[in-house]
């Protein structure tokens, strides 16, 4: 029983944790938090800055051309499809399916046949 004397009783203590009861932070004040918040506010300006002034277009001659063209044709599909009305559009939609030929027509399916 002499084996048993030096062993620990109670809970379980694990590394880092501490006491569960005296684990309450400390309340920052408001001034400190106005401060940091300044700083921060000024950091990302300065950073802002810094980051427009070092800005370089590492694209090629060519794909400044390709993005040019790609945004002239897309303004001119935007206005083209702003120039019609919806119902102007259905009427040419419906004009095209009466071109078609009854080929592409659904087949009607019944089961009483």
């Amino acid at each position: 029983m002499a084996e048993y004397g030096s062993v620990q009783k109670g809970s379980l203590k694990l590394k880092g944790l501490g006491d569960l009861s005296s684990a309450k932070k400390k309340k920052k004040k408001e001034k400190e938090k106005k401060k940091l918040g300044e700083q921060q506010f000024r950091q990302s300006q300065d950073s802002e800055e810094q980051n427009e002034k070092t800005y370089i277009d590492k694209r090629t001659p060519a794909q400044m051309s390709f993005d040019k063209i790609q945004e002239r044709r897309q303004m001119e599909r935007i206005l083209n499809k702003a120039q019609k009305t919806h119902k102007r559009r259905v009427e040419e939609f419906n004009r095209h399916l009466d071109t078609l030929t009854e080929h592409y027509d659904i087949p009607k399916v019944s089961w009483t046949k």
